[in-house]
């Protein structure tokens, strides 16, 4: 309570109206709960396909295990090559479908409720934001970069997204569909895992290098090197869901800015349409002042007397309702047409797996 005269005299010397005070936020705990559910979803993944590979690695001994498809969303570049095919061609790849059907489902999300893939879903993004939590406890303050440095830097994830777009540009559909029927293609996955198993002491030292800045810097991997990051950036600015403000409920206390983990300075915008913002809600959890900020769809002029619950305002329930019908939905899509799974004879892999480091890149051969 000690708070509420403060809120009302700084109210009354703006000569705003009686502002009330926000009830409790429960979408932090929500969200929480989401990236949660989600990285145990891939641990899972990931613990199966390692049992898959080290099966095949082993000679075929002990009990068969069945390949996770869901892997695949670990292959964003099979995805994005497999797309450019199904645009051109109007058929759906044969090898790494799962990979273009995960990737459509995170765009559609990033299309309708902003960045929101990177701060509810991605097992990345989550590692990132517990990093920086870390990094406050032990410091006791958030770093940020300098405004000077930080929005070159911001740069150059798009300039790896960049990248990758143009040699995938270049190629064309059939050059795409052959190369993922290379011994190199069918296995990426498992060039992928073998990375990590048998990570080299530069590689260690970057990875080591990223966790360390992720601690210093909150998410900085997310926001200055993450291509996959840029690519759902760029589809969130069709999105009809935004954070937006309700000038006459807002208190220009600016708590929001400070809370949010993209440095967005909220309290002096109206609605937000950067890039930056992953709908995390940490602004909306921050805000003192009922009604003042909401994730919400566009809406006419509303009169000053309007309560907040008439605007068209997205819960965090509702959140994780969106997300979860699309995910799931398009994953449903995909099995029910039968283009979900890598259908590789077992004889295929019997040979590649166990030689994975001798499939080289064939642009490399």
């Amino acid at each position: 309570m000690g708070a509420q005269p403060a809120i009302l005299a700084e109210a009354k010397k703006e000569k705003k109206p009686f502002i009330r005070r926000a009830q409790p936020d429960r979408s932090q705990r929500v969200r929480f709960a989401v990236q949660i559910a989600f990285a145990a979803l891939n641990l899972w993944l990931g613990l199966q396909f390692y049992l898959w590979v080290r099966f095949y690695e082993l000679g075929g001994v002990g009990p068969v295990v069945t390949r996770p498809t869901g892997a695949e969303g670990w292959l964003p570049i099979a995805g994005l090559m497999n797309l450019k095919v199904l645009l051109l061609t109007g058929h759906v790849p044969a090898i790494h479908p799962a990979a273009m059907f995960l990737l459509i489902a995170f765009l559609l999300i990033s299309g309708l409720a902003k960045k929101s893939f990177c701060s509810w879903l991605c097992p990345v993004g989550t590692l990132s934001e517990q990093l920086g939590k870390l990094g406050r406890k032990i410091f006791g303050r958030r770093f940020m970069m300098p405004r000077w440095l930080d929005i070159p830097l911001r740069g150059l994830r798009y300039l790896l997204l960049g990248f990758f777009t143009y040699f995938i540009g270049m190629m064309s559909a059939k050059m795409l569909e052959q190369f993922m029927q290379t011994p190199y293609g069918l296995i990426a996955d498992v060039k992928m895992l073998n990375f990590f198993r048998q990570m080299g002491q530069t590689a260690a030292i970057v990875v080591l290098s990223l966790v360390v800045l992720s601690v210093v810097i909150e998410n900085f991997w997310c926001r200055y090197l993450c291509p996959y990051g840029a690519l759902m950036g760029l589809a969130s600015l069709l999105s009809p869901l935004k954070i937006r403000r309700n000038e006459s409920a807002c208190i220009d206390c600016a708590k929001c800015s400070h809370a949010c983990p993209s440095g967005l300075a909220i309290h002096k915008l109206v609605q937000i349409r950067s890039s930056e913002c992953t709908a995390c809600m940490a602004c909306i959890a921050s805000c003192p002042s009922e009604g003042a900020l909401q994730f919400s769809l566009p809406q006419g002029k509303m009169p000053e007397q309007a309560l907040p619950r008439y605007r068209r305002a997205v819960t965090p329930l509702a959140m994780t309702a969106l997300l979860a019908s699309i995910f799931f939905g398009v994953v449903l899509f995909a099995r029910a047409t039968n283009h979900w799974r890598t259908n590789v004879p077992s004889a295929v892999y019997r040979q590649l797996v166990p030689n994975a480091d001798a499939a080289s890149h064939p642009g490399l051969e």
